[in-house]
Protein backbone atom coordinates (compact mmCIF):
# COMPACT_ATOMS: atom_id res chain seq x y z
CA UNK A 1 0.00 0.00 0.00
CA UNK A 2 1.01 3.84 -1.06
CA UNK A 3 -1.49 5.75 -0.33
CA UNK A 4 -5.42 5.68 0.19
CA UNK A 5 -7.74 7.39 -2.44
CA UNK A 6 -11.36 8.13 -2.00
CA UNK A 7 -13.89 6.09 -4.44
CA UNK A 8 -16.41 8.29 -5.99
CA UNK A 9 -19.55 7.20 -5.10
CA UNK A 10 -22.42 7.51 -8.22
CA UNK A 11 -23.51 11.07 -6.09
CA UNK A 12 -19.95 12.28 -7.01
CA UNK A 13 -20.01 11.27 -10.50
CA UNK A 14 -23.34 13.33 -10.92
CA UNK A 15 -21.91 16.04 -8.80
CA UNK A 16 -19.11 16.15 -11.19
CA UNK A 17 -20.68 16.23 -14.49
CA UNK A 18 -22.72 19.08 -13.23
CA UNK A 19 -19.80 21.12 -12.70
CA UNK A 20 -18.37 20.39 -16.09
CA UNK A 21 -21.66 21.42 -17.80
CA UNK A 22 -21.96 24.37 -15.59
CA UNK A 23 -18.15 25.33 -16.33
CA UNK A 24 -19.31 24.46 -20.37
CA UNK A 25 -22.65 26.62 -20.43
CA UNK A 26 -21.91 29.21 -17.79
CA UNK A 27 -18.51 29.45 -17.18
CA UNK A 28 -15.38 31.88 -18.79
CA UNK A 29 -13.67 28.54 -20.84
CA UNK A 30 -17.27 28.57 -22.82
CA UNK A 31 -16.80 32.36 -23.60
CA UNK A 32 -13.33 32.51 -23.90
CA UNK A 33 -11.00 33.08 -27.23
CA UNK A 34 -9.92 30.13 -28.85
CA UNK A 35 -6.11 31.63 -28.27
CA UNK A 36 -6.58 32.18 -24.43
CA UNK A 37 -7.62 28.53 -24.28
CA UNK A 38 -4.55 27.51 -26.23
CA UNK A 39 -2.16 29.85 -23.42
CA UNK A 40 -3.68 28.25 -20.67
CA UNK A 41 -2.56 24.30 -22.14
CA UNK A 42 0.81 25.72 -23.25
CA UNK A 43 1.11 27.22 -19.50
CA UNK A 44 -0.25 23.61 -18.17
CA UNK A 45 2.42 21.35 -20.66
CA UNK A 46 5.19 24.02 -18.89
CA UNK A 47 4.17 23.09 -15.26
CA UNK A 48 3.64 19.22 -16.29
CA UNK A 49 7.62 19.70 -17.67
CA UNK A 50 8.73 21.51 -14.28
CA UNK A 51 7.08 18.50 -12.33
CA UNK A 52 8.11 15.95 -14.63
CA UNK A 53 10.16 13.78 -12.23
CA UNK A 54 7.78 13.90 -9.31
CA UNK A 55 5.33 12.66 -12.24
CA UNK A 56 7.62 9.91 -13.51
CA UNK A 57 8.02 8.71 -9.95
CA UNK A 58 4.94 8.53 -8.66
CA UNK A 59 3.55 6.64 -12.42
CA UNK A 60 6.81 4.64 -11.45
CA UNK A 61 5.57 3.79 -8.07
CA UNK A 62 1.87 3.41 -9.18
CA UNK A 63 2.28 1.13 -12.52
CA UNK A 64 5.67 -0.54 -11.93
CA UNK A 65 7.12 1.53 -15.29
CA UNK A 66 10.62 1.54 -15.45
CA UNK A 67 11.68 5.20 -14.02
CA UNK A 68 13.65 5.99 -17.48
CA UNK A 69 11.31 4.93 -19.38
CA UNK A 70 8.19 6.68 -17.04
CA UNK A 71 10.21 9.93 -17.60
CA UNK A 72 10.85 9.58 -21.23
CA UNK A 73 7.79 8.04 -22.61
CA UNK A 74 4.67 8.11 -19.98
CA UNK A 75 5.70 11.53 -19.01
CA UNK A 76 7.35 13.31 -21.72
CA UNK A 77 4.47 12.11 -24.61
CA UNK A 78 2.26 13.96 -22.16
CA UNK A 79 3.70 17.24 -22.23
CA UNK A 80 4.36 16.90 -25.77
CA UNK A 81 0.81 15.99 -26.48
CA UNK A 82 -0.49 18.90 -24.41
CA UNK A 83 1.80 21.17 -26.50
CA UNK A 84 0.56 19.91 -29.50
CA UNK A 85 -3.02 20.60 -29.61
CA UNK A 86 -2.54 23.64 -27.58
CA UNK A 87 -0.85 24.67 -30.93
CA UNK A 88 -4.52 23.84 -32.50
CA UNK A 89 -6.75 25.77 -30.56
CA UNK A 90 -7.15 28.48 -32.79
CA UNK A 91 -6.43 26.73 -35.71
CA UNK A 92 -10.08 24.84 -35.64
CA UNK A 93 -11.61 26.12 -38.93
CA UNK A 94 -15.19 25.65 -40.98
CA UNK A 95 -15.36 25.80 -45.00
CA UNK A 96 -17.61 28.30 -47.59
CA UNK A 97 -19.47 25.55 -49.63
CA UNK A 98 -20.59 26.66 -53.19
CA UNK A 99 -24.40 25.67 -52.93
CA UNK A 100 -26.93 25.84 -56.36
CA UNK A 101 -30.12 26.55 -55.20
CA UNK A 102 -33.44 27.86 -56.55
CA UNK A 103 -32.86 31.94 -57.91
CA UNK A 104 -31.60 34.02 -56.57
CA UNK A 105 -28.79 32.05 -56.40
CA UNK A 106 -27.03 34.53 -54.58
CA UNK A 107 -26.03 31.68 -50.96
CA UNK A 108 -23.31 31.67 -48.70
CA UNK A 109 -22.93 28.57 -46.74
CA UNK A 110 -20.15 27.96 -44.29
CA UNK A 111 -19.78 25.18 -41.52
CA UNK A 112 -18.74 26.38 -37.91
CA UNK A 113 -16.41 22.91 -35.98
CA UNK A 114 -17.72 23.54 -32.44
CA UNK A 115 -17.35 21.29 -29.54
CA UNK A 116 -19.97 18.92 -27.97
CA UNK A 117 -20.50 20.10 -24.51
CA UNK A 118 -19.41 17.74 -21.22
CA UNK A 119 -17.26 15.04 -22.35
CA UNK A 120 -16.43 11.85 -20.38
CA UNK A 121 -12.95 9.89 -20.98
CA UNK A 122 -12.26 6.54 -19.09
CA UNK A 123 -8.43 5.65 -19.38
CA UNK A 124 -6.59 2.11 -18.65
CA UNK A 125 -3.84 1.38 -16.13
CA UNK A 126 -0.73 0.64 -18.56
CA UNK A 127 0.19 4.24 -19.12
CA UNK A 128 -1.91 5.83 -17.00
CA UNK A 129 -0.94 9.63 -17.43
CA UNK A 130 -0.18 9.12 -20.90
CA UNK A 131 -3.58 7.65 -21.80
CA UNK A 132 -5.04 10.70 -20.17
CA UNK A 133 -2.95 13.29 -22.08
CA UNK A 134 -4.15 11.24 -25.55
CA UNK A 135 -7.80 12.22 -24.93
CA UNK A 136 -7.78 15.23 -22.67
CA UNK A 137 -5.52 17.25 -24.67
CA UNK A 138 -7.60 17.61 -27.76
CA UNK A 139 -11.09 17.27 -25.92
CA UNK A 140 -9.89 20.42 -24.41
CA UNK A 141 -8.58 21.92 -27.41
CA UNK A 142 -11.47 21.62 -29.04
CA UNK A 143 -13.49 24.13 -26.45
CA UNK A 144 -14.90 20.53 -24.39
CA UNK A 145 -14.72 20.30 -20.51
CA UNK A 146 -14.43 16.81 -19.18
CA UNK A 147 -14.84 14.15 -16.42
CA UNK A 148 -12.14 11.78 -16.14
CA UNK A 149 -12.18 8.34 -14.58
CA UNK A 150 -8.63 6.98 -14.18
CA UNK A 151 -8.05 3.13 -13.80
CA UNK A 152 -8.96 1.86 -10.51
CA UNK A 153 -5.38 0.68 -9.74
CA UNK A 154 -3.70 3.30 -11.15
CA UNK A 155 -5.31 6.85 -10.49
CA UNK A 156 -1.90 9.23 -8.75
CA UNK A 157 -0.91 10.84 -11.58
CA UNK A 158 -4.35 11.89 -12.78
CA UNK A 159 -4.82 13.89 -9.28
CA UNK A 160 -1.47 15.31 -9.46
CA UNK A 161 -2.59 16.34 -13.17
CA UNK A 162 -5.72 18.05 -11.43
CA UNK A 163 -3.51 19.99 -9.16
CA UNK A 164 -1.28 21.23 -12.05
CA UNK A 165 -4.38 22.31 -13.80
CA UNK A 166 -5.49 24.46 -11.00
CA UNK A 167 -2.08 25.98 -10.52
CA UNK A 168 -2.24 26.76 -14.72
CA UNK A 169 -5.61 28.74 -14.13
CA UNK A 170 -7.98 26.43 -16.00
CA UNK A 171 -11.34 27.51 -14.67
CA UNK A 172 -12.90 25.47 -12.10
CA UNK A 173 -15.05 22.39 -13.14
CA UNK A 174 -13.49 22.14 -16.50
CA UNK A 175 -11.32 19.03 -15.36
CA UNK A 176 -12.72 16.75 -13.31
CA UNK A 177 -11.46 13.76 -12.28
CA UNK A 178 -13.53 10.87 -10.60
CA UNK A 179 -11.32 7.65 -9.23
CA UNK A 180 -13.37 4.97 -8.81
CA UNK A 181 -14.68 1.62 -10.05
CA UNK A 182 -15.22 0.91 -13.62
CA UNK A 183 -18.48 -1.01 -12.87
CA UNK A 184 -20.20 2.12 -11.25
CA UNK A 185 -17.90 5.27 -12.22
CA UNK A 186 -17.37 4.09 -15.63
CA UNK A 187 -20.93 2.80 -16.00
CA UNK A 188 -22.71 6.21 -14.68
CA UNK A 189 -20.47 8.21 -17.10
CA UNK A 190 -21.92 5.83 -20.11
CA UNK A 191 -25.45 6.07 -18.78
CA UNK A 192 -25.15 9.97 -18.06
CA UNK A 193 -27.56 12.04 -19.60
CA UNK A 194 -25.65 15.51 -19.44
CA UNK A 195 -22.70 14.30 -21.22
CA UNK A 196 -22.32 14.23 -25.06
CA UNK A 197 -18.69 12.15 -25.55
CA UNK A 198 -17.62 9.03 -24.27
CA UNK A 199 -13.91 8.32 -25.06
CA UNK A 200 -12.61 4.72 -23.44
CA UNK A 201 -9.23 3.12 -24.01
CA UNK A 202 -9.55 -0.81 -22.62
CA UNK A 203 -10.33 -4.14 -22.99
CA UNK A 204 -12.90 -5.40 -26.35
CA UNK A 205 -15.65 -6.69 -24.07
CA UNK A 206 -15.86 -3.26 -21.78
CA UNK A 207 -15.59 -1.46 -24.91
CA UNK A 208 -19.20 -3.40 -26.36
CA UNK A 209 -20.71 -3.09 -22.79
CA UNK A 210 -19.85 0.67 -23.18
CA UNK A 211 -20.82 1.38 -26.60
CA UNK A 212 -24.37 -0.22 -26.01
CA UNK A 213 -24.41 1.80 -22.53
CA UNK A 214 -23.68 4.88 -24.57
CA UNK A 215 -26.45 4.33 -27.42
CA UNK A 216 -29.45 3.46 -24.95
CA UNK A 217 -28.65 6.31 -22.81
CA UNK A 218 -28.74 9.43 -24.95
CA UNK A 219 -26.93 8.00 -28.05
CA UNK A 220 -23.83 10.08 -27.00
CA UNK A 221 -21.12 10.04 -29.33
CA UNK A 222 -18.21 6.96 -28.64
CA UNK A 223 -14.73 6.49 -29.34
CA UNK A 224 -12.80 3.66 -28.97
CA UNK A 225 -9.56 2.19 -28.81
CA UNK A 226 -9.70 -1.70 -27.61
CA UNK A 227 -7.60 -4.95 -27.59
CA UNK A 228 -5.06 -5.83 -30.14
CA UNK A 229 -3.44 -8.80 -31.84
CA UNK A 230 -0.80 -6.90 -33.99
CA UNK A 231 1.23 -8.99 -36.28
CA UNK A 232 5.01 -8.59 -36.53
CA UNK A 233 5.96 -10.33 -40.26
CA UNK A 234 10.23 -10.68 -40.02
CA UNK A 235 11.53 -11.85 -43.68
CA UNK A 236 14.88 -13.10 -44.29
CA UNK A 237 16.04 -10.07 -46.09
CA UNK A 238 15.76 -8.11 -42.65
CA UNK A 239 18.57 -6.20 -41.04
CA UNK A 240 18.99 -8.93 -38.30
CA UNK A 241 20.04 -6.69 -35.53
CA UNK A 242 17.67 -4.21 -36.18
CA UNK A 243 14.91 -6.33 -36.32
CA UNK A 244 16.00 -8.36 -32.84
CA UNK A 245 16.29 -5.00 -31.34
CA UNK A 246 13.11 -3.92 -32.45
CA UNK A 247 11.15 -7.18 -32.24
CA UNK A 248 12.20 -7.17 -28.70
CA UNK A 249 10.68 -3.92 -28.19
CA UNK A 250 7.90 -4.72 -29.47
CA UNK A 251 6.87 -7.49 -27.13
CA UNK A 252 9.08 -6.23 -23.94
CA UNK A 253 8.35 -2.74 -23.85
CA UNK A 254 6.81 -1.04 -20.80
CA UNK A 255 6.77 -4.99 -19.80
CA UNK A 256 4.49 -5.68 -22.32
CA UNK A 257 1.73 -3.71 -21.00
CA UNK A 258 1.50 -2.14 -24.30
CA UNK A 259 -1.51 -1.55 -26.70
CA UNK A 260 -0.20 -1.79 -29.83
CA UNK A 261 2.25 -4.66 -28.26
CA UNK A 262 3.23 -7.32 -31.00
CA UNK A 263 1.16 -9.73 -30.19
CA UNK A 264 2.64 -12.62 -32.97
CA UNK A 265 5.65 -12.93 -34.53
CA UNK A 266 5.64 -14.42 -37.49
CA UNK A 267 9.41 -14.86 -38.54
CA UNK A 268 10.23 -16.32 -42.25
CA UNK A 269 12.15 -20.26 -42.01
CA UNK A 270 15.41 -19.29 -43.64
CA UNK A 271 16.49 -16.84 -40.52
CA UNK A 272 13.57 -18.05 -38.09
CA UNK A 273 16.24 -20.15 -35.81
CA UNK A 274 18.92 -17.70 -35.78
CA UNK A 275 16.54 -15.05 -34.59
CA UNK A 276 15.23 -17.07 -31.91
CA UNK A 277 18.66 -17.60 -30.68
CA UNK A 278 19.65 -13.73 -30.75
CA UNK A 279 16.41 -12.90 -28.86
CA UNK A 280 17.16 -15.59 -26.18
CA UNK A 281 20.92 -14.04 -25.65
CA UNK A 282 19.52 -10.59 -25.67
CA UNK A 283 16.66 -11.67 -22.96
CA UNK A 284 19.75 -13.19 -20.50
CA UNK A 285 21.28 -9.86 -20.42
CA UNK A 286 17.98 -7.86 -18.87
CA UNK A 287 18.13 -6.85 -15.77
CA UNK A 288 14.66 -7.38 -13.88
CA UNK A 289 13.91 -5.09 -10.95
CA UNK A 290 13.12 -1.77 -8.82
CA UNK A 291 11.57 0.25 -11.35
CA UNK A 292 13.06 3.05 -9.56
CA UNK A 293 16.90 1.77 -10.59
CA UNK A 294 17.85 3.76 -13.44
CA UNK A 295 19.55 0.75 -14.57
CA UNK A 296 16.44 -1.88 -14.51
CA UNK A 297 15.44 -3.31 -18.07
CA UNK A 298 12.12 -4.29 -16.93
CA UNK A 299 9.78 -3.45 -14.05
CA UNK A 300 7.15 -5.45 -12.40
CA UNK A 301 3.68 -6.04 -14.07
CA UNK A 302 0.90 -3.57 -12.61
CA UNK A 303 -0.98 -6.10 -10.11
CA UNK A 304 -1.65 -9.22 -9.16
CA UNK A 305 -4.66 -10.19 -10.70
CA UNK A 306 -2.83 -9.48 -14.45
CA UNK A 307 0.53 -11.43 -13.23
CA UNK A 308 -1.43 -14.11 -12.46
CA UNK A 309 -3.55 -14.05 -15.71
CA UNK A 310 -0.06 -14.06 -17.66
CA UNK A 311 1.21 -16.95 -16.03
CA UNK A 312 -1.98 -18.76 -16.76
CA UNK A 313 -1.59 -17.86 -20.34
CA UNK A 314 1.66 -19.71 -20.13
CA UNK A 315 0.48 -22.65 -18.88
CA UNK A 316 -2.18 -22.52 -21.70
CA UNK A 317 0.62 -22.17 -24.28
CA UNK A 318 2.90 -25.23 -23.04
CA UNK A 319 -0.55 -27.68 -22.65
CA UNK A 320 -1.93 -26.87 -26.27
CA UNK A 321 1.87 -28.22 -27.50
CA UNK A 322 3.75 -24.38 -28.30
CA UNK A 323 7.39 -24.90 -27.56
CA UNK A 324 8.44 -22.59 -24.36
CA UNK A 325 12.20 -21.37 -25.23
CA UNK A 326 12.74 -19.16 -22.03
CA UNK A 327 10.38 -17.79 -19.21
CA UNK A 328 6.58 -18.31 -18.38
CA UNK A 329 6.96 -18.09 -14.89
CA UNK A 330 6.85 -15.45 -12.35
CA UNK A 331 10.76 -14.29 -11.10
CA UNK A 332 11.76 -15.57 -7.61
CA UNK A 333 11.83 -12.35 -5.70
CA UNK A 334 9.21 -10.40 -4.29
CA UNK A 335 6.78 -8.57 -6.36
CA UNK A 336 4.89 -8.80 -9.17
CA UNK A 337 7.92 -9.77 -11.94
CA UNK A 338 7.52 -11.75 -14.71
CA UNK A 339 10.11 -13.58 -16.58
CA UNK A 340 10.59 -12.71 -20.43
CA UNK A 341 9.08 -15.43 -22.48
CA UNK A 342 9.38 -16.95 -25.67
CA UNK A 343 7.09 -19.36 -27.55
CA UNK A 344 7.87 -20.67 -30.79
CA UNK A 345 6.28 -23.30 -33.01
CA UNK A 346 2.68 -21.52 -32.28
CA UNK A 347 -0.10 -22.54 -34.64
CA UNK A 348 -2.96 -20.73 -36.15
CA UNK A 349 -5.50 -22.64 -33.64
CA UNK A 350 -4.14 -22.37 -30.52
CA UNK A 351 -5.30 -19.83 -27.77
CA UNK A 352 -1.91 -17.60 -27.93
CA UNK A 353 -2.11 -17.39 -31.57
CA UNK A 354 -5.49 -15.64 -31.38
CA UNK A 355 -5.91 -13.88 -27.87
CA UNK A 356 -3.49 -11.10 -26.58
CA UNK A 357 -0.83 -11.93 -23.15
CA UNK A 358 -0.80 -7.95 -22.71
CA UNK A 359 2.62 -9.08 -20.93
CA UNK A 360 5.98 -10.10 -21.71
CA UNK A 361 5.46 -12.50 -23.91
CA UNK A 362 6.95 -13.44 -27.15
CA UNK A 363 4.47 -15.54 -29.60
CA UNK A 364 6.80 -16.52 -32.58
CA UNK A 365 5.07 -18.54 -35.62
CA UNK A 366 7.21 -19.77 -38.74
CA UNK A 367 6.27 -18.90 -42.08
CA UNK A 368 7.65 -20.51 -45.63
CA UNK A 369 10.31 -18.95 -47.29
CA UNK A 370 8.79 -16.49 -49.98
CA UNK A 371 5.24 -16.60 -48.82
CA UNK A 372 4.33 -13.26 -48.94
CA UNK A 373 0.85 -13.61 -49.57
CA UNK A 374 0.22 -16.94 -46.93
CA UNK A 375 1.90 -15.02 -44.21
CA UNK A 376 -0.46 -11.97 -45.04
CA UNK A 377 -3.51 -13.95 -45.04
CA UNK A 378 -2.49 -15.85 -41.30
CA UNK A 379 -1.54 -12.05 -40.05
CA UNK A 380 -5.00 -10.80 -40.76
CA UNK A 381 -6.90 -13.30 -39.33
CA UNK A 382 -7.72 -11.93 -36.46
CA UNK A 383 -10.68 -9.83 -35.17
CA UNK A 384 -8.18 -7.54 -34.08
CA UNK A 385 -6.78 -4.40 -36.27
CA UNK A 386 -4.73 -2.06 -33.88
CA UNK A 387 -1.28 -2.22 -35.48
CA UNK A 388 1.39 -4.27 -37.07
CA UNK A 389 4.94 -4.13 -38.39
CA UNK A 390 7.13 -5.61 -41.02
CA UNK A 391 10.66 -6.07 -41.39
CA UNK A 392 12.40 -6.26 -44.91
CA UNK A 393 15.06 -4.61 -46.97
CA UNK A 394 12.95 -4.52 -49.94
CA UNK A 395 10.89 -1.36 -50.55
CA UNK A 396 8.26 -2.75 -53.35
CA UNK A 397 7.79 -5.64 -50.23
CA UNK A 398 7.22 -3.49 -47.86
CA UNK A 399 5.10 -1.17 -49.53
CA UNK A 400 2.91 -4.15 -50.72
CA UNK A 401 2.76 -5.65 -46.92
CA UNK A 402 2.01 -2.65 -45.37
CA UNK A 403 -0.89 -2.04 -47.67
CA UNK A 404 -2.22 -4.78 -47.34
CA UNK A 405 -2.22 -5.01 -43.37
CA UNK A 406 -5.50 -4.51 -41.67
CA UNK A 407 -4.75 -2.72 -39.29
CA UNK A 408 -4.94 1.29 -38.48
CA UNK A 409 -1.02 1.54 -37.94
CA UNK A 410 1.45 0.18 -40.00
CA UNK A 411 5.06 -0.09 -38.97
CA UNK A 412 7.54 -0.29 -41.52
CA UNK A 413 11.42 -1.99 -40.10
CA UNK A 414 10.65 0.37 -36.89
CA UNK A 415 8.10 -0.49 -33.87
CA UNK A 416 6.57 1.92 -31.38
CA UNK A 417 7.51 4.77 -32.94
CA UNK A 418 4.38 6.25 -32.33
CA UNK A 419 3.99 10.37 -32.46
CA UNK A 420 1.67 13.53 -31.42
CA UNK A 421 0.86 14.56 -35.19
CA UNK A 422 0.05 10.95 -36.63
CA UNK A 423 -3.20 9.32 -35.76
CA UNK A 424 -3.25 6.76 -33.41
CA UNK A 425 -6.37 4.21 -33.78
CA UNK A 426 -7.54 0.86 -34.93
CA UNK A 427 -9.81 -1.14 -37.48
CA UNK A 428 -12.23 -4.14 -36.66
CA UNK A 429 -12.55 -5.06 -33.28
CA UNK A 430 -9.89 -2.73 -31.88
CA UNK A 431 -12.64 -0.12 -31.78
CA UNK A 432 -12.98 3.49 -33.99
CA UNK A 433 -11.87 6.93 -33.77
CA UNK A 434 -8.24 8.64 -33.44
CA UNK A 435 -6.60 9.81 -30.71
CA UNK A 436 -3.28 12.05 -31.77
CA UNK A 437 -3.13 14.49 -34.91
CA UNK A 438 -5.46 16.67 -36.45
CA UNK A 439 -7.81 13.68 -36.65
CA UNK A 440 -8.21 13.06 -32.81
CA UNK A 441 -9.56 17.09 -32.95
CA UNK A 442 -12.91 15.65 -34.80
CA UNK A 443 -13.63 12.88 -32.33
CA UNK A 444 -14.16 16.30 -30.20
CA UNK A 445 -16.19 18.35 -32.45
CA UNK A 446 -19.15 18.66 -34.05
CA UNK A 447 -19.91 20.38 -38.04
CA UNK A 448 -22.91 22.85 -37.87
CA UNK A 449 -23.81 23.92 -41.57
CA UNK A 450 -25.11 28.12 -41.56
CA UNK A 451 -26.94 28.96 -44.87
CA UNK A 452 -27.13 32.75 -45.90
CA UNK A 453 -29.27 34.24 -48.61
CA UNK A 454 -28.39 37.55 -49.98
Amino acid sequence: VICKVASSSVGDVDRAVAAAKEAFEEGPWGRMNPRDRGSLLFRLADLMEEHQEELATIESMDSGAVYTLALKTHVGMSIQTFRYFAGWCDKIQGKTIPINQARPNRNLTFTRREPLGVCAIVIPWNYPLMMLAWKSAACLAAGNTLVLKPAQVTPLTALKFAELTVKAGIPKGVINIVPGSGGLVGQRLSDHPDIRKLGFTGSTPIGKHIMQSCALSNLKKVSLELGGKSPLIIFGDCDMDKAVRMGMSSVFFNKGENCIAAGRLFVEECIHDEYITRVVEEIKKMKIGDPLDRSTDHGPQNHKAHLDKLVEYCEVGVKEGATLVCGGRQVDRPGFFMEPTVFTGVEDHMFMAKEESFGPVMVVSKFPNGDVEGVLRRANDTEFGLASGVFTRDINKAMYVSEKLDAGTVFVNTYNKTDVAAPFGGFKQSGFGKDLGEDALSEYLRTKAVTVEY
